[in-house]
């Protein structure tokens, strides 16, 4: 992708130890001190949608802004957030709430929600089957296996009737918290960055909307079950170390993003499969 600096594996491991080696020897649960704005704004992203909708604020809106504006590309869901806590970037744009109240409990990470962009809907999808009314007793369903993103996709398949959930399941929710499994479905529990690539090994697979749409999937097209937009807590937003928030920089960008022209972008470019969320 044009103007995005795209990261390596070796590269990613190398900032989740920088991570680990600070994480250990400091205490401090804000940003530093000697708080520095100059430079430009680096913004780690997953490649889709959330660097696509960054490099067109950096190509069309930055500049009039006044913002030098840096994305850089990560494929998971864990770097983007060490990386923002120990400085090597700025900002990160790729997570939700619950997902981020849950990194920021176990990993001791101080992250700050700045403001919400947009929703992907987590889907149901098949290369074997039309409906999913269709699984047969004892199909494979490939999930996510972090904990927030597998509670979510064991929430739609409730939600859908596939099967029921304990009482009081919860944002933590796995496999065992399940009550009722009518078909006997079998639990595949995968990276989420690996669920669209399971499809050809599994019946069906719950997969993340970013990912979806990078595997060339189309969430309002493609999915047998689509999760409902309606009061969802799963909205993507801009986020930042705590005492950060107040960097005149991530300031423009979070007006820049809920602009109406990111409004029509997102509208436009995704048709369904990512929903403004502002």
């Amino acid at each position: 992708m044009r103007n995005t600096a795209k990261l390596s594996t070796a590269v990613l491991a190398a900032g989740a130890l920088t991570f680990g080696l600070t994480a250990c020897g400091s205490g401090s649960d804000s940003a530093s001190s000697s708080s520095d704005y100059s430079g430009p704004l680096v913004v780690a992203a997953s490649p889709t949608p959330h660097a696509e909708i960054l490099n067109y604020v950096k190509d069309n809106l930055a500049k009039k802004a006044g913002l030098d504006l840096e994305v850089k590309e990560f494929q998971d869901y864990i770097v983007p957030n060490t990386a923002t806590e120990d400085g090597s970037v700025d900002a990160n744009y790729f997570q939700n709430q619950p997902y981020l109240d849950d990194f920021n409990a176990k990993r001791g990470t101080h992250i700050v929600p700045v403001v919400t962009v947009h929703l992907e809907p987590l889907g149901l999808y098949s290369h074997k089957i039309k409906k999913a009314d269709a699984l047969k007793s004892g199909a494979t369903i490939a999930v996510p296996n972090d904990a927030v993103n597998e509670a979510r996709a064991l929430k739609l398949l409730a939600a859908n009737g596939l099967i029921t959930l304990k009482d009081g399941a919860g944002n933590e929710a796995t496999p065992q918290d399940i009550a009722k499994n009518p078909k006997n479905l079998k639990f595949k529990e995968v990276e989420a960055a690996q669920t669209a690539r399971s499809l050809d090994d599994v019946d069906v697979a719950v997969v993340n909307g970013n990912y979806a749409i990078s595997a060339g999937i189309k969430p309002a097209k493609d999915a047998l079950v689509l999760e409902s937009a309606k009061n969802s807590p799963y909205g993507n937003f801009l986020a930042v170390k705590k005492g950060n928030e107040k960097d005149p920089r991530v300031k423009k960008l979070a007006k820049l993003l809920t602009s109406p022209e990111v409004k029509k972008f997102i509208e436009d470019k995704y048709q369904g499969s990512v929903i403004p969320s502002f």
